[in-house]
């Protein structure tokens, strides 16, 4: 089962409930806590970690990190000094350099353990009109670039100094941690003339026990032991979040992803043997697509749940265009196309292990997305196997994976393509693969991708000119799709 569909689903539905049963509009305002609560960890890992890659920590650094790791941080005195050992090795540099450091980081790492039920839940305030609002004890550098991704409307965190655009290595005012936490919320909402008593409040410690204490709808999100125990003295709802993995998959995953490439190993196997016997190469990647998806989802334990499936045929051939959340998404399109399709992959892709190879027979069309003239030769091949031979095309329209759920902006190519090609186009909206596969990670877990097949776009009367309407247009279709997905009407049924 997915998060989606798995015990802690009535967790979600019940938060998202409460949301819509709050007075609507910017008199009230949602506080979230990051580490640990939008995020499943901690944002100042990422940075570490690099450091670490680079070798640019030296041996005391190391034993003061350690220490403090092991000590763990309970009291204010506590976070001074472990913020003291960031801010000694980021003093002097520039804050330009360190909000694009940042800004990388959230995309390679960071991104990839955002909670989808806290994704969840921020919608549900921004469709009432709420305020969200980041409250975390964490530097701007760590915490901007996820508030700008869920669309908050400010940031509470801990300010450092900047003199003529460069670290002292100082705290500016007073850090965000514990009592100083409360006291930036308790600010903030006077100073939005809001009354705390209206507002939410998700956290997953107690050093924002305070914090929590000052909002009338407190969350404990995915919380410590002592949170936990507090939010049940204190009647808090608790929601638990999936797991987002870390730097060690389980075991069950690793298993999982072995069984699930041994399948697809035998299905390629069987599909080899029955191209030879046809001397055909297009039953070959048919039967690749098709047996060895079956084979390989039904030994990992993974279900695709499709709305529409009568989509996925009664237009062929098309241009199927989908959302990229992750690299399990190729085989989702693999066992729901099964047959006569083959695809469209940046260059890099023909080095990947197996897929690679798999690509090339496949006649899928590498792309150098550096290289706009080269792009559209590359397409050509594709363009007249639509035209001549029938064999449709699939696509991801904005080019590469999204770094969280957000749908990214849709590229024109697959819209000329549909053009030239005189077909329709197909949208094929994949709602939790990430759920699946994260972003970066190399294990998979079990659940169930939901998927909705929207109604064919016959492309007949458009016109080269404008083809960014049109992206735009298929765009919104799966917005609106992904904000009123079956689930959350459900939710929303049950409130009435």
């Amino acid at each position: 089962m997915s998060p989606a569909d798995g015990p802690r689903a009535g967790d979600t539905r019940a938060r998202l409930r409460a949301i819509r049963e709050a007075e609507p509009g910017p008199g009230t305002i949602a506080y979230f806590d990051y580490d640990g609560t939008v995020i499943d960890g901690y944002s100042a890992g990422a940075f570490y970690r690099k450091r670490l890659r680079e070798f640019d920590v030296g041996p005391v650094e190391m034993v003061r990190t350690v220490l403090s790791g092991m000590r763990g941080i309970r009291t204010d005195d506590d976070f001074k000094e472990f913020l003291a050992i960031t801010l000694a090795t980021w003093k002097g540099r520039s804050e330009e350099e360190l909000h694009t450091l940042g800004r990388r980081l959230f995309r390679d790492e960071i991104a990839g353990a955002l909670h989808p039920e806290v994704w969840e839940l921020v919608a549900a305030h921004q469709e009432q009109g709420h305020q969200v609002v980041m409250a975390s004890s964490a530097t701007r550098f760590q915490v901007q670039p996820m508030a700008e991704e869920l669309g908050a409307d400010r940031v509470l965190c801990t300010e450092l100094e900047v003199r003529d655009g460069v670290l002292t290595g100082r705290v500016a005012g007073t850090s965000l941690w514990g009592t100083g936490k409360a006291d930036a919320v308790r600010a903030d909402a006077a100073a939005h003339d809001v009354d705390l008593a209206d507002c939410f409040g998700y956290a997953n410690g107690t050093e924002d026990a305070e914090f929590l204490s000052a909002v009338g709808h407190a969350v404990a999100v995915s919380p410590t032991d002592s949170l936990r125990a507090l939010a049940r003295r204190q009647g808090w709802p608790v929601l638990d979040c999936a797991p987002r993995g870390g730097l060690f998959p389980s075991l069950t995953d690793v298993a999982r992803t072995a069984v699930f490439y041994g399948g697809m190993a035998g299905g390629l196997a069987a599909a080899a043997g029955a191209g030879l016997l046809h001397g055909s190469r297009r039953r070959f990647v048919d039967m690749a697509g098709g047996v060895g998806s079956d084979i390989a989802f039904g030994l990992a334990g993974i279900d695709v749940e499709v709305t529409g499936a009568e989509y996925l045929h009664s237009a062929r051939p098309c241009v199927f265009v989908f959302n990229h959340q992750s690299k399990f998404d190729v085989p989702v399109m693999m066992k729901l196309l099964r047959e006569s399709f083959t695809g469209v992959a940046k260059k890099e892709a023909a080095q990947i292990p197996v897929w690679g190879q798999l690509f090339w027979i496949a006649d899928v069309a590498f792309v150098d997305r550096g290289n706009t003239r080269a792009a559209r030769e590359a397409l050509q091949p594709a363009v007249d196997k639509l035209r001549d031979e029938g064999i449709s095309l699939v696509i991801a329209p904005e080019g590469t994976r999204s770094a969280t759920p957000r749908l990214g902006p849709f590229k024109k190519g697959a819209f000329h393509i549909a053009m030239q090609a005189g077909v329709p186009v197909v949208p094929v909206v994949i709602r939790n693969a990430g759920e699946i596969m994260w972003r970066g990670a190399q294990t998979l877990r079990g659940g169930t991708v939901q998927v909705t097949v929207l109604p064919p776009v016959d492309t007949s009367s458009w016109v080269p000119e404008d083809a960014g309407k049109y992206a735009e247009e298929i765009r919104d279709r799966f917005l609106d799709t992904l904000s009123a997905w079956p689930e959350r009407r459900i939710v929303q049924e049950g409130d009435r």
